[in-house]
């Protein structure tokens, strides 16, 4: 693969020491292991190669990878999610979540200063949070497919949109006039001016052609 081709994959990820799946785009197998979950969408991804989509060890052996090869790929703490580190974990006062009205229970999940942390204790009113990532110091192991590569610009602008924000393709509309893209969807989707933002940057960098991107809002009477 080369930089900035855009390739459909499916994946297992699962940790080495326990052998937990914590991420798959396969539904049959994650019902099978109990892991299903009706919020995702499973089904193959398309990511652009060093487009930063992924773990940076996961994008850089992928990239060595051919369409229909099936690769195990090992990647330690360092290539992954980092070392678990002593000063993510933070002691807050419990008041600090009253005034939003927030439940603090040891293991559920909390959101502050833009950081999201598991609760670990409680005590003295004051609250124990770890901020690492759930995944940080553990070393993982992913079952990799390549299952083919996007060629055509319309989907692969459909594959961006949905990797930011999960739309489906039936639900977009693409046109491409010169040097431009025109997105409009099928559907009322509010999308927030920085997620279209994210989007319009990684279209313009990765699609050869594209310099500028439109967000066509259409009303009908009713």
């Amino acid at each position: 693969m080369n930089s900035g081709d855009f390739v459909s994959i499916n994946y297992i990820g699962r940790v080495k020491d326990t052998g937990e799946i914590f991420d798959l785009t396969n539904e049959d197998l994650a019902k099978k292991e109990g892991v299903f979950d009706e919020k995702v969408k499973y089904g193959p991804i398309t990511i652009i190669i060093d487009g930063g989509f992924l773990l940076k060890g996961l994008n850089d052996a992928i990239k060595e990878m051919k369409v229909g090869e099936k690769k195990k790929i090992e990647l330690a703490p360092d290539k992954a999610f980092g070392d678990r580190s002593p000063e993510l974990i933070k002691l807050i006062p419990e008041s600090k979540f009253k005034e939003k009205n927030v439940d603090v229970q040891p293991g559920s999940i909390v959101s502050t200063d833009r950081l999201q942390g598991k609760i670990l204790s409680i005590d003295g009113g004051r609250v124990r949070v770890d901020f690492n990532h759930p995944l940080a110091g553990k070393t993982l192991e992913y079952e990799v497919e390549v299952v083919g590569e996007v060629k055509e610009n319309v989907d692969r602008v459909k594959a961006v949109i949905f990797f930011f924000v999960g739309i489906e393709k039936e639900d977009i509309e693409v046109r491409l006039p010169e040097k431009e893209v025109e997105i409009k969807f099928r559907k009322k989707y509010d999308l927030h001016s920085q997620t279209k933002g994210l989007i319009a940057n990684a279209i313009i960098k990765w699609i050869a052609g594209a310099e500028t991107v439109k967000f066509m809002d259409v009303y009908k009477k009713e």
